[in-house]
């Protein structure tokens, strides 16, 4: 998995985890709903200045956005 299968991965888990649709989150973070999907979709690289925002309103560390899945099996 690259990163930003990663990053997209991480932010459908963390905003499905705040409850927050796509239209909320996008509102919140003051960017299009339909940059935030293509983010979402791993379609487009996103900003340190967008992922501040998003980890702003997710209340969770920018960090998280980059951890990747623990392997299994090991």
């Amino acid at each position: 998995m690259d990163l930003r299968e990663t990053f997209a991965t991480n932010l459908r888990r963390l905003r499905n985890a705040r409850g927050w649709s796509q239209d909320e989150l996008a509102f919140e973070a003051k960017i299009s709903r339909g940059y935030l999907s293509l983010l979402e979709k791993g379609e487009y690289y996103v900003s340190i200045k967008i992922i501040g925002r998003l980890a702003d309103k997710l209340e969770v560390e920018p960090a998280e956005f980059l951890k990747r899945p623990a392997k299994r099996g090991r």
